[in-house]
């Protein structure tokens, strides 16, 4: 497995530090439907950051629909993963656009999803993805998922196929976490060279501390849990060293490639496990940090 020490770390460039300020400036952030998630990102989070809002397979579609009208009521952009592997059938899509529509929700994130089986006739993210431009759906903005270091389930060709295929239908990519900033970027760079241009937000992890992992952990269930974690090897070992995690030596290595073109990079999608608290904390302390030495 390569470590972040694989590409040498060196001072950004002027450019590479605008690009970054500007990419902190306008991150988004992924929230989890739990029961006081509205509450925390009101008191944490500003109104200018967009938001997604996970589905999980235990609790279906029900909060994560609930959580992002709510939050669009007050003032938040905020797109909720529509699982097609959730969805029972094109009735229920029309009646779940038509809900979001009437809740100003203009931004969806379509996936697969991770239910062993289908609910109905969505086997995959493509197939809701077509279906939802052939009933006329109203969202301006349309999500869809990168996997830089693949995924566990599917193999790697058939991953960079269905995002070929997927890419008409979308506005934007959010990828997965990915540990590796140099996988991330040879990926990224694959994909631009395959004609897929959207625009690429790099999956990072927000400031987490270990504690908060282990209540969502537990908040998801063990078999939501597990799966997670078997899809990010990677993710045990670094979210428990003492202290928790932070992402600035991940953010400092990519740097330089959000400013070069070929790749897609337009910014990061941070993951915050619901620590919002410490995962604005630290944005605005970078924010602060690069305004500060600007050279």
């Amino acid at each position: 497995m390569a470590i972040l020490s694989e590409i040498p770390r060196r001072r950004p460039t002027p450019e590479a530090r605008a690009a970054l300020a500007g990419a902190l400036a306008d991150v988004s952030y992924e929230v989890l439907p739990m029961a006081r998630t509205e509450d925390k990102v009101l008191d944490h989070v500003p109104a200018t950051v967009p938001l997604t809002v996970t589905t999980t397979e235990a609790r279906g579609l029900r909060p994560t629909v609930d959580l992002a009208v709510a939050l669009t009521g007050r003032g938040y952009r905020a797109a909720p993963h529509l699982a097609a592997r959730l969805v029972r059938d094109e009735a229920q899509l029309v009646d779940l656009v038509a809900e979001l529509q009437a809740g100003g929700v203009d931004s969806v994130f379509v996936i697969g999803g991770d239910a062993a089986e289908p609910a109905g006739e969505f086997p995959d993210a493509l197939a809701l993805l077509t279906t939802l431009e052939r009933i006329g759906h109203p969202f301006s903005s349309v999500g869809i998922g990168g996997y830089p270091e693949g995924h566990g389930a599917i193999a790697d060709a058939q991953i960079e196929q269905a995002l070929e295929s997927k890419a008409p239908h979308a506005t934007h990519v959010l990828t997965q976490l990915c540990f590796d900033p140099a996988a991330t970027l040879a990926w990224a760079r694959r994909v631009h060279a395959s004609g897929v241009h959207l625009p690429i937000r790099v999956g990072i992890p927000g400031a987490v501390r270990r504690q908060k992992l282990v209540r969502i952990s537990a908040g998801l269930g063990l078999g939501q849990s597990a799966r997670f974690l078997a899809k990010q090897q990677s993710l045990l070992w670094r979210f428990f060293l003492p202290g928790g995690y932070r992402p600035d030596p991940l953010v400092d290595r990519l740097t330089p490639a959000i400013a070069e073109a070929g790749n897609g990079l337009a910014g990061f999608h941070v993951f915050t496990f619901n620590d919002l608290a410490g995962t604005e904390a630290w944005r605005q302390e970078r924010l602060a940090r690069l305004s500060a030495d600007p050279s």
